[in-house]
């Protein structure tokens, strides 16, 4: 479809609203976290975290708004696919400052340190092969091998920040446990994208569902802040 004649439909218009109203809501919180910090270093770190899913998700989600609205192109395939790539980068940094948040909000707890030597390792490995250029992230095809090792070792780290803060529990009666549920239905969600999306394009819709448990983290921190 040419862009004269290309015309957003409907849940076109609804993704371009929802990323767009996504992207805002992190950099709204972003700049709130910084600015009401007060010099405490587990609020910059949530600022940080948040920036950093922002920053990230905008390489790919950006693309995605133009597309719903414009249509696509070879420029923007292109864009979508780099800003995949980074985005997926971002995304392991984000588990890692959360190992941080968890260590500064639980300042009186000590994380197992063959927990945290698993957490950055896997993070690091995760980063090494999203860098790897067999990935092929602009094309159609991708690299479903690659995409199930990277992917494998993402949720390695994600379970080791799950136990973390399994262990915290309510500690101090932060209700900490909800971050459990949030990440668990993040990689509930992102993972059936990642490994099926290509050859069942529906299951996209799972990024929704996924993308809300980020804000539910994202919230989290806003609680404690404020």
């Amino acid at each position: 479809m040419t862009k004269d004649t290309y015309k957003p439909r409907v849940p076109d218009l609804m993704e371009a609203i929802f990323d767009a109203s996504y992207l805002t809501f992190d950099l709204i919180a972003g700049i709130l976290f910084l600015a009401f910090s007060k010099g405490n270093v587990l609020f910059i770190l949530y600022g940080i975290l948040t920036l950093t899913l922002c920053g990230g998700d905008a390489f790919h989600l950006v693309p995605r708004v133009i597309r719903a609205m414009k249509g696509s192109n070879d420029k923007i395939k292109k864009q979508l696919g780099i800003g995949l790539q980074i985005s997926s980068i971002t995304m392991t940094v984000f588990y890692i400052i959360l190992l941080y948040i968890w260590k500064y909000t639980f300042y009186e707890m000590e994380a197992p340190i063959m927990l945290e030597i698993i957490i950055w390792s896997s993070a690091m490995i995760r980063i090494a092969i999203c860098f790897l250029p067999q990935n092929n992230w602009c094309s159609d095809e991708g690299n479903l091998k690659l995409s199930i090792i990277r992917n494998a070792v993402f949720a390695v780290t994600g379970i080791g920040v799950i136990i973390l803060y399994a262990i915290s529990g309510n500690t101090y009666g932060y209700h900490m446990t909800r971050m459990v549920a949030a990440i668990i239905i993040s990689f509930g969600c992102y993972l059936p994208v990642t490994l099926l999306s290509k050859k069942m394009p529906k299951i996209g819709m799972l990024m929704i569902p996924k993308t809300c448990a980020y804000i539910w983290m994202i919230v989290m921190g806003l609680q404690l802040l404020f």
